[in-house]
């Protein structure tokens, strides 16, 4: 059954712990409740270039653990994050796309070698300072959404299974982040004003385009507007994303009106980035064709007729109404009640129900454009 913090007294629980704020006050909560807790910290990259804050990460976990008087554990999972995470975040990018590592790191790391070996120490529960929640729901373990809508972190957690749900507790799942900093200094922890981690972890504060172009090699190429017309030049496909309008340097045309430029298009037969002005068509979908489907409880029972669900396909965005059909081999079609802008292969289409996540999908392809003209569509090369 999924648990929550009534019901957790004298329970051996293994609290995932950063060094950051959330999981501190998580580690709190659990003890208030009256549970055993260890906690255990997680190397999961190396990096000696100055951008890597696992040093100083660790050194904040150990002073929160001296204040608390729980024990502490550190394990290093830097190789299984290279081989099952990274590895896949490099392939994305290689193919034009726009992964989101956060997702494997969960199903892969932080719900696979971290909990088996939780459970090496002993630990019954896992617990973690993600904003979300657990429940059972006609017998079954069910992840449901933070109730901070800010900070609901389901979007990252859909890939994990529902046994892993089963055995995890989110304490924070109930509060919103101003409370959790709130408790943190009344309980006069050192890190309640520490700053947020954002972005992708191994990446850090530094540079995108620095750090890629040390694994994957830069292919620059022509920007080109739907007429075909070279407006430009791009560093390399990997760095960009639909959507985009800042670093494209192809602002200020004389034969252009002052409308931002975005990127609406990658072709990568022809390695160029096709890019349009203003609020384009070509910026919106109707629907996705999306792979590598994984539910949590097994697919709803009318998705293979076409199932009435919400949609999300980047993070804090809010639920979009679609209607999601099972094409087999994992694979979905989803049409959206309302066109979306800036699909970006690569990402995550997440579902829900209500408040229930169900699971998601890899975005592997935009199926159709709104409004947009077959032969635009012949000058992108699509």
């Amino acid at each position: 059954m999924a648990h929550n913090l009534s019901n957790i007294a004298d329970r051996n629980v293994v609290l995932g712990l950063s060094g950051g704020v959330d999981s501190a006050v998580a580690a709190i909560l659990l003890q208030d409740a009256g549970a055993n807790v260890q906690a255990l910290h997680m190397t999961n990259w190396e990096d000696d270039d100055g951008y890597c804050t696992s040093a100083e990460d660790l050194q904040d976990a150990r002073r929160v653990c001296e204040q608390l008087d729980i024990p502490l554990h550190h394990a290093n999972f830097s190789s299984q994050y290279r081989d099952r995470v990274f590895e896949n975040f490099l392939d994305e990018y290689r193919a034009g796309r726009t992964p989101n590592p956060d997702v494997l790191c969960n199903r892969e790391i932080k719900f696979g070698v971290f909990r088996d070996y939780a459970r090496r120490l002993g630990g019954e529960l896992l617990a973690t300072g993600h904003y979300a929640r657990t429940a059972t729901i006609d017998g079954v373990p069910a992840l449901l959404k933070g109730a901070d809508p800010d900070k609901d972190q389901s979007y990252f957690l859909h890939a994990i299974s529902a046994d892993a749900i089963s055995e995890s507790i989110f304490p924070l799942g109930n509060l919103v982040k101003d409370e959790v900093r709130q408790i943190a200094r009344d309980r006069g922890l050192a890190i309640h004003d520490k700053k947020d981690s954002t972005g992708i972890c191994f990446i850090g504060e530094r540079p995108f385009r620095q750090f890629l172009s040390t694994y994957l090699p830069a292919n620059p190429g022509p920007i080109r507007s739907l007429s075909g017309l070279e407006l430009g030049r791009h560093s390399g496909l990997m760095y960009y994303t639909l959507g985009q309008r800042q670093g494209l340097g192809i602002g200020g045309r004389n034969d252009a009106n002052e409308l931002p430029w975005y990127v609406v298009e990658k072709n990568i037969e022809d390695n160029a980035l096709i890019v349009d002005q203003g609020e384009s068509p070509w910026l919106y979908s109707d629907s996705l064709l999306a792979c590598d489907a994984s539910w949590i409880t097994g697919p709803p029972a009318e998705l293979d007729g076409g199932c009435r669900l919400g949609v999300r396909i980047r993070y804090r965005q809010s639920d979009q109404a679609c209607t999601v059909t099972n094409l087999g081999e994992q694979r979905l079609d989803v049409i959206f009640d309302a066109p979306q802008r800036a699909v970006a292969p690569g990402q995550f289409a997440v579902f829900y129900s209500g408040d229930r996540c169900l699971g998601g999908a890899v975005i592997d392809r935009i199926q159709s454009r709104t409004n947009v003209d077959t032969s635009l569509k012949a000058a992108a090369g699509t």
